[in-house]
């Protein structure tokens, strides 16, 4: 299976060991999701947003394009629309920053899952996903915000936003949200733990007696 990672955070995702001042616990997250799907036998294609340069604002021509169902005219926009294309599951990987994703990450949705390459627009309001060969989305992210203080006082917006209101309108199938609540709280073993638990996760795919997609139900372990 060919997985497309896609993370997002401004120290890129080399910054997933444990070096003072340059780590992040969201790229480690990224690193164990990559190594675990390397370990299951998937192909990994890795895109680092902030190590790419990626812009995330809609331009005008950006805009005209999407209006009229063409290809991003940014380059990489259309290079990562392509490898969207190309994948077989889609996996995200971010911060949650005022209860949704940061600005690049919203500009993927944005200016990658477009109208006439990710979808097409169908009899009435409902759009068809174009992104056939995608069997699942997969969302990781970390947070301050406890999960269910997340969940009930702000509506868990990543969900909303990102999956029922991105991939699920579309009519992608197996949407999943991982949350990592308050790692900067927990100790350095509960840390790990969650490290060791996702990249078992992700490694156990495909594998006889779990789905080939990555949408599986969390375990107590996602939350450490």
């Amino acid at each position: 299976m060919k997985v497309m990672l896609v993370i997002d955070h401004p120290y890129g995702a080399d910054s997933w060991e444990d070096v003072p001042h340059h780590r992040s616990y969201t790229a480690a997250l990224a690193h164990a999701a990559q190594v675990g799907l390397r370990r299951g036998g998937h192909e990994v294609d890795m895109v680092d947003l902030h190590a790419d340069g990626f812009d995330p604002v809609m331009s005008a021509q950006d805009l005209a394009a999407w209006r009229t169902g063409s290809p991003s005219l940014d380059p990489r926009a259309a290079d990562y629309q392509r490898r969207l294309l190309d994948a077989d599951h889609l996996v995200m990987v971010f911060p949650v920053w005022w209860e949704a994703m940061p600005a690049a990450t919203k500009g993927f949705v944005d200016k990658v899952v477009a109208k006439g390459v990710a979808y097409k627009q169908g009899a009435g309001l409902r759009p068809f996903t174009n992104l056939t060969a995608l069997t699942g989305v997969t969302v990781v992210t970390t947070m301050s915000t406890p999960t269910l203080m997340y969940r009930i006082v702000y509506g868990s917006a990543v969900s909303r936003i990102l999956l029922r209101g991105t991939f699920g309108k579309i009519g992608v199938k197996n949407l999943t949200w991982i949350p990592y609540a308050s790692p900067e709280r927990r100790t350095p073993e509960a840390r790990k733990r969650g490290l060791d638990a996702l990249e078992n996760r992700f490694a156990r795919v495909g594998k006889q007696g779990h789905p080939r997609t990555l949408s599986q139900r969390p375990d107590e372990r996602d939350n450490l």
